[in-house]
């Protein structure tokens, strides 16, 4: 259950990427809860230090470690976890949380919203896993986890034309995951890739796709009554306490 399960990870180091507001904050919250250090990475930190402090002033037993990290450039991506192996030995788990979408159809999209999204959501994801497995496996560390938080949108196709290619992209997590659940098996490794598919979570991520129609994203999240940070942040703390031998998908 619960709690008492997630006691080997007690001063372990996780990654949160995508740390300051959203899915994001309330996972590396939790996680400092449950006694972790974490590394919480943005392209801007004031709101993860604003977060850390705050899990400095509860008492939490862990610490949040804010990085500035644009990871949408891998040079950023590699020297955040060359940092991380120098101050902290290295990554036991890694949440890749960052994602986003822009409204760019399939057929009148901009090429760059496109870039963005491949980046972010696609590859950002795979290098930090990479360098995530890496830096277990140099520590010999077998009981890691990797999880990809990705979303029903990776699974079907809706009608709305302004979430198609960010659809694209997380189709690809969906393969990457099952990809690197392959792998991971194929190295005869206990560690474990589990993929977190939410529907519509109430964040900022509404406003950020519609961000000249702020009317149109509260919308979004009044029309249908949605999963909150908080609830993504108890499915991770779930996927973490299963025993070490058991996958959850």
């Amino acid at each position: 259950g619960g709690a008492g399960a997630m006691e080997r990870w007690t001063g372990r180091v996780a990654l949160v990427t995508g740390a300051s507001v959203g899915i994001g904050a309330a996972v590396a919250r939790a996680l400092v809860q449950h006694g972790m250090k974490v590394v919480g990475c943005a392209r801007s930190v004031d709101k993860i230090e604003k977060l850390a402090a705050e899990c400095q002033s509860a008492g939490y037993p862990g610490t949040l470690i804010p990085y500035k990290c644009d990871l949408s450039v891998e040079e950023e991506i590699l020297s955040m976890f060359s940092a991380i192996k120098t101050l902290h030995q290295g990554v036991d788990v890694c949440i890749n949380n960052a994602g986003l979408a822009r409204p760019e159809p399939l057929l009148s999209g901009r090429t760059e919203g496109w870039r963005t999204m491949i980046d972010v959501n696609v590859m950002a994801v795979s290098i930090c896993t990479r360098e995530a497995y890496q830096s277990m496996k140099e520590r010999n560390i077998d009981d890691g986890h990797i999880i990809n938080i990705n979303s029903m949108n990776g699974h079907s196709v809706v009608p709305q034309s302004v979430v198609h290619f960010y659809s694209a992209t997380k189709y690809a997590v969906t393969a990457l995951t099952e990809g690197l659940r392959q792998e991971l098996r194929e190295a005869r490794t206990h560690i474990r890739a589990t993929c977190i598919s939410p529907g519509l979570v109430e964040t900022g991520f509404a406003f950020k796709l519609h961000d000249n129609d702020p009317e149109r994203a509260a919308a979004t999240y009044e029309s249908i009554r949605c999963l909150k940070a908080e609830d993504m942040a108890n499915a991770v703390i779930y996927v973490l306490s299963a025993p070490p031998h058991v996958q959850v998908g």
